[in-house]
């Protein structure tokens, strides 16, 4: 069978014999996954060595390596054999090894020099997964430094081949032209008052009925698809359609059974992920219905967190999709959008290097010797945030030394096939005699839907353990190989479940708050169970899985962990942090406080606390709340209102004793005042006047009692206060009679400003206020004389005051 790739295979087959590198630009059914291996084993560059090609997921792994292996009449595992995460068939005859992409970052940082293998093709590399970009890195410095013979070869249906071509040196770019049948594109708008699943479904049927064949369904996730299928068998009425859901997380037999053909006289709907995007040719398919949406990973590095949200696909990508309906016969795709709306897509999805998690990027890169990726030919650089908090994270990891190389532990990591984290938990788990335990939740957390969808750690773990399938069979001999690298038990504590998940994700462990089912972790996010479950009603979880909005994010999987346990594994990580409290009375209590990051783990007081502690606790309290929390009393109050005023009066030298200047200098004059006292209410009204007239120099406290003094002698000898922060300035209130015999007015500050007298009856209630005692006299005293001789008959009412002699005292009865 001629396809369209053999027009360009002599031109590839050229520029490799002439190069080390080359870039293949072919469109989706070109044939190019399984015509250009066989091709290029023949050549004589290739004699002897093997053949390693790349694949984005293990899917389309096996599904290649079963094409080839078909084509030459032979057995997977013959010449054509593949490697993937849970499965592997290969043998001595072995040359074409078709792998996943992770598989080959293992082979290289094991092997850098590739030994035995003659080429590498990094297929569908227009995806730009984290793995393919840091393959084709390493691939590329291995090349240069110890195998100049390695030819490399990148393939792509949507590649811009001209940036690929400058990163490898200007390779020569091999152009492969059409595709095998046309498709027929129809857009069927894009209705958001309908739920995804009811559009996909009304978009099915009416495929079933305008053409034949069977149907490939792109879907955003997991839960779409089973809502679709769910749909599909209420209404379907047709005897001749088998539903088949696609995606990653399924059995390789399930996935299998999926990708066949159909039955004679039989139509197949297949439900399917992006994982149907790329390398798969799905006998008998020739309708494509393409939702336009993809779950893709987005890693944040301010919160840790890898979260899956729902995107608009690229052009690309739905070119990819439309392709898959021409592979074998003319086909039709049907899209669940406006036809407008394409131009609006992004040209390509942006690369996973630019928005994932580099954790395993920065350690795999430690490995390879080198301190960051700057070295290295990558199409686009990993971000430096995003890369630095990697490296911090493997610095917390304790993998990574002083200089930024693996530690023995680090080593420990990198040689396990896991991301850093479950990488540290396993061999953690290994150290305390659990391998085989903390390997076993290591595969439910990377392999998705593993041991079941129960929140609870401990159940997962025991429907992994019942589990007899060949996904399962697979996921427990992965495990048994993690934990044969993890090391031997070297007497460290032991860990129980809760504990290997608090290793992975310290920031993780969770406290309840609030309501049942509301926890904060450990990093300082609020998250959430369903109060129905029985895990909300556990004090401390520690937390393996989350997911849901940027606010709040709910528990997906987790396990109930003992508080003593966790003090006793996290000793050497806990922090102490002394913080004071004000009980009742205002009382200051020291309490030294045990904190996993933001969570406290135990809380104790402290009996004879530091007295620089209890005061800088108190005189917080001052800066909080300002001067009225202290009982300053009248004498200090007035001494304050004395400075202001000879301030406002005089400026400079008088020192500004405000509010915002005196808790500006609290350590200067209250400080002292406060070691061995633990409230503020102890503190004496004297020692505070005292200690705020000490901020006067000693002459100006002179040169102040001369000028504005504290109190106003009456003719009488009885003294008054004089309120100087007063409205309207000093003012100072006097029962009249005692100013009998007073013919000029009082003034302060040296006879520049009058008091403001408030006279007062008998009763002490006034009756005039002047700042002009002499023209009070002569003035209206003559009226003010007539009333209160009225209403106090017995009390002294002069026709002269200024010259009558003070009084305190009434005349006696009947005088």
């Amino acid at each position: 069978m001629t396809l369209p790739i053999h027009e360009a295979l002599p031109a590839l087959k050229n520029a490799l014999a002439a190069r080390e590198a080359a870039v293949l630009v072919a469109p989706p059914g070109a044939g190019k996954t399984t015509a250009v291996p066989l091709v290029l084993l023949d050549e004589s560059w290739a004699a002897g060595g093997k053949i390693v090609m790349l694949e984005p997921r293990r899917l389309a792994a096996r599904a290649a390596a079963a094409r080839m292996a078909q084509t030459l009449g032979e057995s997977v595992g013959d010449t054509v054999g593949f490697r993937v995460r849970l499965q592997s068939k290969v043998s001595a005859r072995t040359r074409i090894e078709v792998v996943t992409e992770g598989v080959f970052t293992r082979m290289i940082l094991d092997d850098p020099g590739l030994d035995g293998v003659a080429a590498v093709i990094f297929d569908e590399f227009h995806e730009r997964s984290l793995d393919a970009d840091l393959g084709l890195a390493l691939a590329r410095d291995a090349q240069g430094l110890v195998r100049e013979d390695l030819k490399l070869l990148v393939m792509s249906a949507t590649l811009d081949g001209a940036r690929i071509s400058a990163l490898l040196d200007d390779a020569p770019i091999v152009e492969s032209q059409g595709r095998m049948f046309p498709v027929d594109t129809r857009y069927l708008g894009r209705d958001e008052r309908q739920r995804l699943e009811e559009r996909a479904v009304r978009a099915i049927e009416r495929a079933l009925v305008e053409e034949t064949g069977s149907l490939l369904v792109f879907l955003p996730g997991q839960g779409e698809i089973r809502r679709t299928e769910t749909l599909l068998r209420e209404r379907l009425r047709r005897s001749d359609v088998d539903l088949a859901p696609l995606y990653g997380a399924l059995d390789p037999a399930e996935q299998d059974r999926a990708v066949a053909p159909a039955g004679p006289g039989r139509r197949k709907v297949v439900l399917a992920t992006s994982i149907a995007e790329t390398s798969l040719t799905i006998e008998g398919v020739r309708v494509v219905v393409d939702c336009g949406l993809a779950r893709v990973p987005r890693f944040d590095p301010a919160s840790g967190l890898t979260r899956l949200e729902t995107v608009r696909v690229s052009r690309a990508a739905a070119d990819q999709r439309r392709g898959r309906a021409g592979r074998t016969e003319p086909g039709v795709c049907y899209r669940l959008w406006d036809e407008p709306e394409t131009r609006a897509l992004p040209a390509f999805a942006r690369p996973e290097i630019l928005e994932a998690d580099l954790s395993r990027l920065a350690l795999d890169l430690a490995r390879w010797g080198a301190r960051d990726a700057s070295g290295l030919a990558f199409l686009d650089a990993p971000p430096s945030a995003a890369f630095s908090e990697a490296r911090n994270l493997l610095n917390r990891l304790q993998a990574l030394d002083g200089q930024g190389g693996l530690t023995a532990h680090g080593k420990a990591l990198s040689d396990m096939p896991l991301a850093p984290r479950l990488a540290h938990m396993v061999v953690r788990a290994a150290a305390s005699g659990q391998a085989r335990r903390g390997a076993e939740i290591a595969a439910v957390l990377s392999e998705q839907g593993l041991g079941g969808r129960d929140v609870d750690l401990r159940h997962r773990l025991e429907g992994f353990g019942r589990d007899r399938s060949p996904r399962a069979r697979d996921a427990h001999s992965l495990a048994e190989r993690w934990a044969r690298q993890a090391g031997r038990p070297s007497g460290a504590i032991e860990l129980d479940d809760a504990l290997m998940l608090a290793e992975a994700y310290p920031e993780r462990v969770a406290r309840a708050r609030g309501k049942p089912g509301e926890y904060q972790l450990a990093g300082g996010r609020g998250v959430y169970l369903e109060p129905a479950d029985a895990l909300a009603r556990e004090t401390w979880l520690a937390v393996g899985e989350l997911g849901g909005g940027e606010a709040r994010d709910r528990v997906l999987l987790a396990a109930p962990l003992d508080e003593t346990a966790l003090r006793d594994a996290f000793a050497d990580r806990l922090t102490a942090e002394d913080r004071l409290e004000t009980g009742p009375g205002g009382k200051v209590r020291a309490k030294r406080l045990l904190k996993l990051g933001r969570l406290v783990v135990e809380e104790r007081l402290i009996e004879n606390p530091d007295p620089a502690l209890i005061a800088g606790a108190l005189m917080e309290q001052v800066r909080a709340d300002g001067l009225s929390v202290l009982r300053l009393g009248d004498r200090a109050k007035a001494l304050l209102d004395r400075v202001s005023f000879l301030r406002e009066v005089d400026g400079d030298p008088w020192p500004d004793l405000s509010e915002a200047a005196l808790v500006s200098r609290l350590d200067e004059w209250l400080e002292p005042l406060l070691f061995g006292r633990s409230s503020l209410s102890s503190l004496d009204e004297g020692a505070l006047h005292d200690a705020l007239k000490a901020l006067v120099p000693w002459d100006l406290q002179r040169k102040m009692d001369e000028l504005l003094p504290a109190r106003f002698e009456a003719p009488t000898g009885s003294t008054f206060a004089i309120d100087y922060a007063a409205e309207g300035g000093p003012r100072v209130e006097v029962r009249v009679g005692e100013l009998y015999g007073l013919s000029e007015h009082p003034s302060v500050a040296g006879g520049k400003v009058p008091l403001t007298l408030a006279l007062l009856s008998p009763a002490q209630r006034p009756i005039q206020i002047t700042k002009d005692l002499p023209g009070f006299w002569k003035g209206s005293w003559r009226e003010v004389k007539v009333e209160m001789k009225g209403r106090y008959p017995r009390h002294v009412w002069p026709d002269d005051p200024a010259n009558a002699a003070p009084t305190t005292r009434a005349k006696p009865r009947g005088t």
